[in-house]
């Protein structure tokens, strides 16, 4: 699913993204490049950046770009350079087939502002990562592969991308749109959980309004039905430590600014409840201690 959804219009972004985490080491990894069509008609850019989240140092990040995009599609965020960082890594496993965060209709035909899949939701990957004089020799480290197609970031979101193990994952986006009168509505949550091969729930948009999301930081929540029957319910606690974070600048397509807070070496506790004869009861629990992935994006 490396292929572009953008067709030459302005006023759009597209976004290929990868995380990652060092088994041997426990370092994160983020990797994001994106074009960038501007709504005043300029040419459009592709530019990204690249952060390392070692477990005994600060993070580093670093920008590469930007360069003009000339219809052609971006290279892949899995090789390059940028500042003192640089890397070479491959996609060894996918794990699975795409986790459609939001529902598939709406990504395949662009029927929201914005909408994000992940093509590799429990993916390994090999390769080095090179920060200075320190180099990390990945083998199997485990992460996702992502995409992002709209208009522009949202006024405020969450994200996180939790690898449970054994192929199963969640992947969640929670967000206040930009648009007129949507902008003052509470966050609405996209979720996927891929549990023992099946994804929760079937239809991401039907659910949506049944989660509730408290995004701030350092910490943040989301609670909520995940079916809409009302027999699964989820709670979600992230937790991105203020000193294992990065804040990086967004610019949309229509120069409106945003900051980005994101740690690759999050914790997270997640907790599915499934409801009986005798009520609630934890069905699953799970606890990812600096492993998860997320963040928080916040307007000036």
């Amino acid at each position: 699913m490396r292929e572009s959804h953008w067709r030459g219009q302005s006023g759009r972004l597209e976004v290929w993204y990868t995380s990652l985490t060092d088994p041997a080491t426990g370092t994160g990894f983020w990797l994001h490049t994106e074009l960038v069509a501007p709504t005043s008609g300029e040419l459009a850019y592709v530019h990204g950046w690249a952060a390392i989240f070692p477990p005994d140092a600060p993070p580093v990040w670093e920008r590469f770009g930007p360069t003009p995009a000339e219809g052609a599609l971006p290279p892949s965020e899995l090789a390059g350079t940028a500042g003192v960082l640089s890397w070479q890594l491959r996609q060894v496993a996918t794990g699975g087939r795409p986790l459609y965060t939001f529902p598939r209709y709406a990504w395949e035909h662009e029927l929201l502002p914005a909408a994000q899949v992940v093509p590799a939701p429990a993916a390994l990957y090999d390769g080095t990562f090179t920060a200075g004089d320190r180099v990390f020799s990945l083998r199997g480290a485990r992460g996702a592969s992502s995409r992002i197609y709209g208009h522009g970031n949202a006024r405020r979101w969450g994200w996180l991308h939790a690898d449970l193990g054994d192929g199963d994952v969640l992947e969640l986006v929670a967000a206040v749109s930009t648009r007129p009168g949507l902008s003052a509505l509470p966050p609405l949550t996209f979720l996927q959980l891929r549990l023992d091969g099946h994804d929760l729930p079937r239809d991401p948009l039907l659910t949506a309004p049944l989660l509730r999301a408290k995004l701030g930081l350092p910490e943040w929540r989301v609670r909520g039905l995940i079916d809409v029957v009302g027999r699964r319910r989820i709670t979600v606690h992230v937790r991105q430590d203020p000193e294992r974070s990065v804040a990086v600048g967004y610019t949309d397509p229509d120069g409106a600014t945003a900051t980005c807070h994101n740690s690759e070496v999050a914790s997270a506790d997640i907790r599915l409840d499934r409801l009986g004869h005798g009520g609630w009861r934890v069905e699953r629990e799970w606890h990812l201690d600096r492993s998860a992935h997320a963040e928080i994006g916040l307007r000036p």
